[in-house]
Formats: C-alpha cells, sequence, structure tokens
C-alpha cells in the first residue's frame, strides 16, 4: 500500500500541474514569446582532512564508535543547468551533476573524473496560479531546509556526502491572504539513482542508506502537511503533520523489517523586537515496525536569535539554542533503537561535518542528543561572512554505544569564514561570480566514548558559478 500511496500521489500531482497549465496559461504580454531559455554552471572544489573522527570508517547503523583513521581528499563538483520559462508563471528546471575525488591519504584513484553523471535536478515548477491562489512544482528537487523545518527537511540523498540534497517530490501550497499557507508534499527517496550514467562501481552507491553492512538498503516515502500562519502581528507559527515510511532491507542475511512513523509538530518564530527572536519546537513521532513492534520518539528545540537591524556594512548576528532528540538505552540490543528520535529527512551536516558519520544510528542519523548550541559572527557584505560556535554534547539515553561509561559527549567547536573573490554585478547583466569559504571544527571527546583523542575537521572551498 505504500508505494501505491505515494506513487497515486505523485500521478496526480502530475495530473493537476497539467490541467492547471492548460487552464492558466502563460501570463505573457501580446507579442512577447511565451517562452525563454537560460542555462549555467558552476564548479565547487574542495579539500577536507580530518582525524579521530568517531564512526569512520566503521559505524553505521547501532555500531560502536570506530575511531577513524587520518584522511585526506579532495572533492570536485562541476554542474550544468537549463531551465525553460513560460511567462512569469511556469518553469522547466533541470542539472546534470558529477562529483570525483582524488584521495591524498590513504590513496586512491578509484572515483577520478568522470565518476558518475547523474540528474539531480528535474522539475516542473508553477507560481501564483489561479489569481495567486496556487504554487506546485512537481519532479527531482533540492530539499535542503524545505518550509524552514530545517530539524525536518535537509537532505533525500545522506549517502552521497556532499554531492546532491535531492529528493523525488510533489508538492501543493494554496495561499490564503497574506498570513495563511497550506503545504502539501509526496515524496520518495530510491536508495539508488535510476538517472545517471557511470562505472559498474557507482551504480551501487547508496543513497539513502544507514548500514554500509547492509546487502540491500532501503527507499523510504513520506507525505504530509505543513500549515503556517500568524497570530497577531509578532507570532508567525507552524502546525504539520507528516508520515514516513523506509523500505525492509537485509543485513547479514536477516531481514530487517519496515518501519511507519507519523510525526505531529509546531514551530513558534515570535518576534520580540526588530533584532531579537525566538524559535520554539515540540515534535513527537509514533508507528510500528514490520513485525509489530511500537516505535517512538520526540524531540524539541528552543533558541534566542539576535541579528543587527543594520542595512549594510558591519552587521553582528548571535543565537542560543538547545536541541534535544530522544534515545534508547536499548539501542545496542537486536532491534534496539526502537524509542530513539527518527530524523526524518534531516539527515545532513546541520551541525557538523564531524559527525555526518559518527553518530551511531547510521549515516548522518541525528538522534539521541541533548545539545547546546551557542553562535555568532558578523556579516560583512554579499558573500562575506565569519561565524563561530561552541557547545557540549549530551546522550539522552545511555545507550553504549559511544563504548564509555557515562553521558557527556563532548564540546564541539566551530569557525567558518565566507569570502568573495569575484563578485557579479546583477544590474550590469554580469554572472561570473568565484567566492569560496575556510572551515575547521574541533571535538573533544566525553566520557560517553572509550577515546579522549579530539577529532578535528578542516577543509577549503572554492566555488566558480556562472
Amino acid at each position: 500500500m505504500k508505494k501505491t500511496d505515494a506513487a497515486a500521489g505523485f500521478t496526480l500531482a502530475m495530473a493537476c500541474a497539467a490541467v492547471g497549465f492548460a487552464a492558466h496559461g502563460a501570463d505573457v504580454e501580446p507579442g512577447e514569446s511565451p517562452v525563454s531559455a537560460d542555462f549555467g554552471a558552476d564548479l565547487r572544489i574542495r579539500q577536507e582532512i580530518m582525524d579521530n573522527v568517531p564512526g569512520l570508517p566503521g559505524g553505521g547503523l547501532l555500531q560502536s564508535a570506530v575511531r577513524g583513521q587520518y584522511k585526506n581528499h579532495m572533492r570536485f563538483r562541476p554542474r550544468v543547468w537549463g531551465e525553460l520559462k513560460g511567462g512569469e508563471n511556469w518553469r522547466l528546471y533541470a542539472r546534470l551533476t558529477d562529483e570525483f575525488r582524488w584521495n591524498v591519504t590513504p590513496y586512491s584513484n578509484k572515483t577520478t573524473f568522470p565518476d558518475e553523471f547523474i540528474v539531480d535536478n528535474l522539475f516542473l515548477e508553477a507560481k501564483d496560479l489561479f489569481d495567486g491562489l496556487l504554487d506546485f512544482t512537481a519532479g527531482r528537487q533540492d530539499m535542503y531546509n524545505l518550509y524552514g523545518l530545517d530539524h525536518i527537511f535537509v537532505d533525500g540523498t545522506p549517502g552521497d556526502g556532499s554531492r546532491t540534497v535531492y529528493t523525488d517530490m510533489a508538492r501543493f501550497a494554496l495561499k490564503f491572504g497574506d498570513d495563511g499557507r497550506l503545504d502539501m508534499f509526496v515524496l520518495h527517496n530510491r536508495d539508488d539513482n535510476p538517472l545517471r550514467w557511470g562505472t559498474e562501481r557507482s551504480r551501487h552507491r547508496s543513497l539513502s542508506g544507514v548500514d554500509p553492512r547492509a546487502e540491500a538498503e532501503m527507499d523510504d516515502w513520506g507525505w504530509g502537511g505543513i500549515w503556517s500562519g500568524r497570530a497577531g502581528d509578532a507570532l508567525p507559527y507552524q502546525v504539520f503533520a507528516m508520515q514516513k515510511i523506509t523500505e525492509s532491507y537485509k543485513k547479514g542475511g536477516e531481514r530487517v523489517p519496515y518501519t511507519r512513523r507519523e510525526l505531529l509538530g509546531v514551530k513558534l518564530m515570535p518576534q520580540l523586537t526588530d533584532e531579537l527572536s525566538l524559535q520554539l519546537e515540540a515534535m513527537g513521532q509514533v508507528g510500528r515496525d514490520g513485525d509489530g513492534a511500537w516505535l517512538s520518539g520526540w524531540s524539541g528545540y528552543a533558541g534566542v536569535n539576535w541579528k543587527s537591524a543594520a542595512e549594510d556594512g558591519w552587521r553582528p548576528f548571535a543565537s542560543l539554542g538547545f536541541h534535544a532528540m530522544s534515545g534508547d538505552k536499548d539501542a545496542a540490543g537486536e532491534r534496539g533503537g526502537r524509542h530513539a528520535w527518527d530524523p526524518m529527512w534531516s539527515r545532513g551536516v546541520n551541525y557538523s561535518e564531524i559527525f555526518l558519520c559518527g553518530t551511531h544510528y547510521g549515516v548522518a542519523w541525528w538522534s539521541n542528543m541533548l545539545y547546546a548550541r551557542l553562535s555568532g559572527g558578523v556579516d560583512f557584505g554579499r558573500r562575506h561572512r565569519i561565524e563561530a560556535s561552541t557547545g557540549p554534547m549530551f546522550a539522552a539515553a545511555e545507550d553504549g554505544l559511544g563504548g564509555g561509561d557515562g553521558a557527556f559527549k563532548g564540546l564541539l567547536s566551530q569557525i567558518r569564514y565566507d569570502f568573495p573573490l569575484l563578485t557579479a554585478d546583477a544590474a550590469k547583466g554580469e554572472r561570473f561570480e568565484i567566492f569560496g569559504h575556510l572551515y575547521a571544527e574541533l571535538f573533544n571527546p566525553g566520557d560517553y566514548f572509550e577515546t579522549d583523542r579530539p577529532a578535528w575537521f578542516l577543509s577549503w572551498q572554492i566555488d566558480f558559478k556562472i
């Protein structure tokens, strides 16, 4: 039923788009061409160096920490894109991507160019249909921070690291005046990508899996709705409900059952002054797996954010937040982890590069965490920014996966500097830009881990965009 329901929803969304296009037409002036075309490209070059990272190269689903060895590699990601626009309302967008590596240490040439060309975006978008009532997007599209819910939507393909963040999705938005909006979506994340051209090795790359020991990973499905509104002048809010289903897979010849989880949540964003705001979130999950066992989890966030109201010059900012995600004290046992927070589709580097593979519940599987984070910085101008953060991490439940005998995971500190090298002037029709960043991360482990050796991560990145 889960595949049938999701496929039916996606087909219905495409049918509605076709009907809307036929009924509405493209909004253009007489004598103008109804269709315009554009294209572009970008290249990202990044070097990453790391050592002592917990979870690398071992780890995986419900695995004890394995101290990672020293790694040094370069990532190269060229992309080309093209789009067709129908007036002001319709857009068809496609993007082709590759990412290959030069592994300096340990040496390997397995991912030399071309590694794998993939279609990571291919969608139809419509805006302001029926006098501004309806927005619609269907197809392969990026998921990052969708609907502003960055603790739910980050990456549909966490298994390929930073290469892509897409999902296959159809989504509607019904707008009611200036304050009310109902978003509805249905999505499917495949563990492999059929829209690709590459080697046999790249064909078997897991995109959504959680366990490197699994013989066949799972797809996941989801659908739901988000109501966004405003209570008074200073209290924007969101109320949301959704369901996620992960398919069954095999590990060591044994079947791991599918899971079904329903989520209810609310997000409040009180605007106290022009510069000061709060962010409050509460979410709960219930569900069952294919063996009939109950699943549950909870997550909450409270934060205060300050940002200078200056329009130019130096614009400082700061925030203090606390994020809690439930754990399961029996996670290390057979079929454990049933009461740990399922991160839905937020499996990405929203908090840390080090913990992308060091979360123990699976690749980028943020769970069993109490994290207080203080951050601050300053914006200098377009693409010019420096930010630093630090804060302690604790386990919500002592699950034993860290190898130690306590709940203190450690202190995580980061600093990032974004800078422009060549800035385009859009008013003059310029598009070519060069920009980059420097990033450093340090993790001092606590008694949750069996090691006291600090983990660190360094990277630099340059982007060329046209």
